[in-house]
Formats: C-alpha cells, structure tokens, sequence
C-alpha cells in the first residue's frame, strides 16, 4: 500500500497539483456548487501499465449519456449533488450516481471486504482544510471516499483527493474476477466548458491473508460539457415527484454510515436486490401511487446490516 501512495503522490506532483494551500471555505464551496448543471458526458477507461505477468491489457472503454447534476442539500460545509441520466429520444429518467461534499469531516467510510464498508476517523493531518467526497450509487448505497484539498494554481480550480479502496465500478465486475478492489486517486477540476473527473486507479486482487495482487493501472476520464441541446425536464420531473422518497432512503443509510462500525450489504455485487425494489417504490410515486415508509424499511431489513466491529488499527 505504500508504495501505490508514493507512486500517486509523485504522479499528481509531477502534474503540479499536490501544493499545501489555506483553505478558502466559500471559494472552495462554490467551486463545488459549480458542478451542477446539465451537461453531455463522455466517460473514458484505459489500461495502461501492466503488472501482472501474462496479463493482457484489457480493451479500453468508451460511453457517454447526458447527465443533470442537481443541487439536493447546500450549506457553507456540505453540499449534496444527485445525478440523473436522460435519454433524448424516450425522456426515459436513470437516477444515477451521486457525491456527498463535507468540509473537515471528521470521518468517512472505507471499502474494507466485499460487499462492507467500516467508518473510520479520517486523520487530523490529512483533514486541516480539506473536503471529504463521498460517492454513492444508484440506489445510494455507498461506494467509496476521498479526502483532499482544493487549489487554484493559475486560476484553475482542481480537487485532488488522497488515495483509497473501491469496489470493482459496474462496468467490470459482470466480466472481471481477476481483481477485487481498486486503490484510487480521484481529482475533479473546473473547466471553461463545464468540469472533468479523472481517475488514477490501480486494480488489485486482495486475497483473505492479507496479501495482495497488483494487476495493472488504469486512466479514467470524464468530461462533462454544458449543453442546451437537450430537454432535461423528464429529469426535473422526476426528482420533483421523488426527492421526498430518495431524502428518506439516504436518511436510512445514514443510520449505518454516519457512525461505527459501518454497513455491509447482503446482496449480491451487481445491487439488484436493492436497486429494483427502490426504483419500483420511486416509480410508483411518480405514477402517484403512495409508498409506506415500512416499504422502504422492508427493503433495508432484507439486504443491509452493520458491518462487523474492527479490531484496533
């Protein structure tokens, strides 16, 4: 582990963006903030280096959607932002991913094994001035956390966290067995056409003893462009007629990651157990049905439990 940190922190500080700057907490928010909005988003993975012996660089992967970034909960230390996908030609709505902001949080969950994630304090020397991103999927089950500072250097407003676990990203683990878990560096910078997403991961195979496997690097980018070119008000809609009913399933999540030990789901990777059950209960709102919060309930008792208690780190 040390070592993948040693090679993020020299990659970032040859790009010239690992610099200890004091923190300007409104400027720091409002470039946040600037990440709503609606855009056309191209998302691109490569391999790159490659570290296990025989192993085969992966094909590289291309997509994109168009994508609204909502503003859910905005205060001076912590702002919310839900994405959501349209389809230009149905209007058809995906609630997508979403990413938490907090300002000096005194801790966040980690990916630890399959399917569990502990909360653990987040050290004071990595947490001076910095925001703490959490990124949930879309049935806002969590999916990992970084901590960093903002910097401004030659006016560019760019967050680069610290480096962390994940788990595999949907578009691998219906294919992938080889690995189990990413370390990942994540930075987000504003842009004059909107803001990007760059990802500096390392797919690794950790084995139950505790030892593990590095199989290769991987560059993701996502561009997020502003466009006017595309009518997001199934989008609008939607989140109208189901904020109330998402605000009370991440009330139910915080009550596993908003202290120790954490959560661990009893589903399988891909989430379907949960995913479809939520997406029902939002679409039947949306139809103007009504949904019961022990429907919600219901969901949670079947699939979600408190991780187990960690021993002294």
């Amino acid at each position: 582990m040390k070592h993948q940190i040693a090679s993020a922190c020299l990659l970032l500080a040859g790009s010239g963006m690992v610099h200890a700057q004091p923190s300007n907490l409104q400027r720091d928010h409002d470039s946040i903030v600037a990440m709503k909005g609606e855009y056309v988003v191209d998302f691109a993975f490569d391999e790159t280096v490659l570290l296990k012996p025989g192993y085969e660089r992966a094909p590289a992967v291309r997509s994109g959607g168009n994508e609204v970034v909502i503003v859910v909960e905005d205060s001076p230390t912590r702002v919310v932002l839900q994405h959501l996908l349209v389809d230009p030609k149905s209007g058809h709505v995906t609630k997508h991913w979403r990413q938490d902001w907090v300002y000096e949080a005194p801790h966040r969950f980690e990916f630890s094994a399959d399917q569990t994630w502990q909360v653990r304090t987040i050290p004071a020397a990595v947490n001076a001035g910095a925001w703490t991103q959490c990124v949930y999927e879309v049935s806002d089950a969590p999916r990992y956390c970084g901590t960093g500072t903002w910097a401004y250097d030659n006016g560019v407003a760019t967050w680069t966290s610290d480096l962390s676990w994940r788990p595999l990203p949907r578009r691998e683990y219906t294919r992938r067995s080889d690995y189990n878990a990413l370390a990942v560096v994540n930075r987000h910078t504003l842009t004059p056409s909107g803001w990007t997403h760059e990802q500096f991961n390392t797919k690794i195979l950790r084995n139950a003893d505790g030892s593990q496997q590095e199989i290769a690097r991987e560059f993701g980018f996502n561009d997020y462009t502003r466009t006017t070119e595309v009518d997001f008000k199934p989008a609008y809609d939607y989140w109208t007629a189901t904020a109330g009913f998402w605000a009370k399933v991440r009330q139910r999540w915080d009550g596993f990651l908003g202290q120790a030990p954490g959560v661990h789901l009893k589903t399988k990777l891909d989430g379907m157990a949960m995913i479809i059950p939520l997406f029902t209960q939002a679409q039947d709102l949306q139809d103007g049905k009504k949904v019961k919060d022990a429907q919600i309930d219901a969901v949670f008792k079947q699939w979600v439990e408190k991780a187990p208690a960690e021993a002294a780190r």
